[in-house]
């Protein structure tokens, strides 16, 4: 049914060393979500962490915003096979909070019901 959320650590160590984090969420098809859903949940997990939302659109699927001097962008789109996914990447000064995508995922993933 639904994926659990886990870093991809190969990739997470790769962009880590680079001053970033990725962090994506996938819903699966047949599952109850929908774009909107997805995107109101990213919107509000992504405040729900403390991150200052600067800007959202969601016809691009695009939210900015900033948590001190984190740059936060959380992407949220459709997938061919009728799935969305939802990816939340940081770069800046990731190491004064470090626990930033595992605080957004879990209220997300609470704002979706699961």
């Amino acid at each position: 049914m639904f994926r659990q959320i886990c870093f991809a650590w190969a990739l997470s160590l790769g962009t880590l060393s680079l001053g970033g984090c990725y962090y994506p969420v996938t819903v699966q098809p047949g599952a109850p979500a929908s774009f909107d859903r997805s995107w109101s949940a990213a919107l509000g997990g992504a405040q729900d962490a403390g991150v200052q939302v600067t800007s959202a659109d969601p016809n691009t699927g695009l939210i900015r915003g900033t948590r001190g001097g984190i740059e936060v962008t959380v992407m949220v789109a459709r997938q061919g096979d009728g799935s969305v996914r939802v990816q939340f990447d940081s770069k800046g000064q990731t190491q004064q909070d470090p626990g930033l995508p595992e605080r957004f995922s879990q209220a997300y993933e609470r704002r979706m019901g699961r």
